[in-house]
């Protein structure tokens, strides 16, 4: 998906949707730079939303979730040093040690729960939070007094 916006649509005659143009613009960017790795699921159940990314070999502290502006982040920097210069002779790797920066973009009305990660695989659980005034309700229907024989 390519979008750009090469006009200030904001401008003129569509007061108030500044966000939205700025988020279509970072999702633009995002899908140019974004990677399939680190390879990741997203299941939905109901309003609960649960993002599954794979990342074999990584503690919790060389990981870092960051939400930003609508914009969920997880990345990594990369080995360190001792990591790359050790000793020992690697056979065949399979298993990447690359830095990663991947990018989810998030509705105003999805809150962030929490994180664990378990045997390589960082689980990030989301909540749609539906407003009141959205949720579905029973309007009660009224008889005009009228009609009951009622004056």
């Amino acid at each position: 998906m390519i979008l750009k916006l090469t006009q200030d649509l904001s401008r003129g005659f569509a007061l108030g949707f500044e966000p939205l143009f700025d988020r279509l613009q970072r999702i633009s960017e995002s899908t140019e730079r974004s990677t399939n790795y680190p390879p990741y699921n997203i299941h939905r159940d109901g309003n609960n939303i649960t993002i599954e990314v794979a990342v074999a070999g990584l503690s919790k502290d060389e990981l870092i979730i960051e939400l930003s502006d609508g914009t969920l982040s997880v990345s990594h920097e990369g080995p360190k040093a001792e990591v790359v210069n050790d000793n020992s002779e690697v056979v065949y790797q399979g298993i990447a040690q690359r830095a990663f920066k991947q990018q989810f973009t998030l509705a105003e009305n999805i809150a962030v729960n929490g994180a664990d990660l378990i045997n390589g695989l960082l689980t990030i659980s989301l909540e749609k939070i539906i407003p009141d005034e959205k949720k579905p309700r029973t309007i009660e229907i009224k008889t005009p007094k009228k009609m009951l024989g009622k004056k």
